[in-house]
């Protein structure tokens, strides 16, 4: 996120680094970089660094049914298969959390927030938006194939199908002849949403359909980062790493690829001849629509809801302009038509 939250002291995150890892932060500074959640630089009075990442598990929640402790949970489970996954697989490329004094990768701050510790990577270049070089792809892919045949002792939750806030989603599109009056963005994005709501209907129709087709198939499960974009894969003097792994569930292993395979068409068979294991093109065109619609969902629920103006607003706004042109980003839509293997 751009802006830290406002209702965080910066005492609680000084605490619990002392109480938690034995640190005694000498300074803290926030960065504003990604977008799921918070983050800090804390140093030590040696220079020491580390990299807090702090979530706000109401950002979480799936679903009205949905629940804090529940998110508190997946978000913990996720990390501690992080940290399985370089310590018991020795996947050194995998960036995960440092474990606290109670052996936990993950600690709350509050009821409604969480905080995470990884080391600074201070030699690297930052991840970025967009696709990645072609001269990147294939070390890219390895470290995809590296860990999907990994089975760490601590295995993560299953991946549900389910698209997040899919009834508010509903419910949206169902009110676009109201006022959405929570904030300056929300007749902007009531307006773009009545434009759009055929195609966004067609969408969410499509992947309901596609996602009884993929859960029904053979069993194809492997412990995917559910991100593992340019922005989230960042280059060190040792080769790439995987940062932020709040999303790492075993799932087909289509949910890594779609992005990388939408950009280099060799990646299907060259991820096959890696593994030996088929790609799906119907399960790539299923999470790359799972991608959009959960963009798309946050972005309404944030703007239909109470807002204010800020960098965060801002680039939501951005954002939601990008993914929410469905006749645009799927052709496809106008003949219902989808890959079948």
């Amino acid at each position: 996120m751009l802006t830290p939250p406002v209702d965080l002291i910066q005492d609680d995150l000084r605490a619990a680094l002392t109480a938690n890892w034995n640190f005694r932060v000498a300074s803290l500074s926030y960065q504003p970089v990604g977008f799921s959640a918070h983050h800090w630089l804390a140093a030590d009075a040696a220079g020491q660094q580390l990299f807090l990442t702090v979530h706000d598990l109401i950002t979480m929640l799936s679903s009205p049914s949905d629940t804090i402790e529940a998110a508190y949970g997946r978000l913990r489970k996720a990390f501690e298969c992080a940290v399985s996954l370089r310590r018991d697989e020795r996947l050194e490329f995998v960036i995960a959390p440092l474990p606290g004094a109670d052996g936990r990768a993950v600690q709350r701050l509050s009821a409604r927030y969480t905080i995470a510790v990884c080391p600074y990577l201070a030699d690297c270049e930052p991840g970025h938006e967009g696709a990645f070089a072609v001269a990147d792809r294939p070390a890219v892919l390895g470290l995809l194939a590296a860990l999907h045949q990994a089975r760490p002792p601590a295995a993560p939750e299953r991946f549900d199908f389910v698209l997040p806030d899919a009834d508010g989603l509903r419910a949206a599109l169902a009110s676009t002849n109201e006022p959405w009056s929570g904030g300056p963005y929300g007749e902007r994005a009531r307006r773009l949403l009545a434009r759009h709501s055929a195609g966004v209907n067609a969408l969410m129709a499509a992947y309901d359909e596609l996602a009884v087709r993929i859960r029904s198939g053979p069993d194809r499960l492997v412990v995917t980062h559910g991100d593992p974009g340019a922005w989230n894969t960042l280059k060190t003097p040792a080769g790439f790493v995987l940062v932020d792994w709040e999303s790492v569930r075993l799932a087909p292993p289509e949910r890594d690829l779609w992005e990388l395979a939408e950009t280099d068409k060799s990646v299907p068979a060259a991820y096959t001849e890696a593994t030996g294991m088929a790609v799906d093109s119907a399960a790539l065109a299923l999470f790359r629509m799972w991608y959009d619609l959960a963009e798309i969902a946050g972005y309404i629920g944030l703007f239909r809801g109470a807002h204010t103006q800020n960098e965060d607003a801002a680039e939501s706004w951005a954002n939601l302009e990008f993914y929410l042109r469905p006749a645009e980003r799927w052709p496809q839509l106008r003949k219902h038509r989808w890959p079948v293997g």
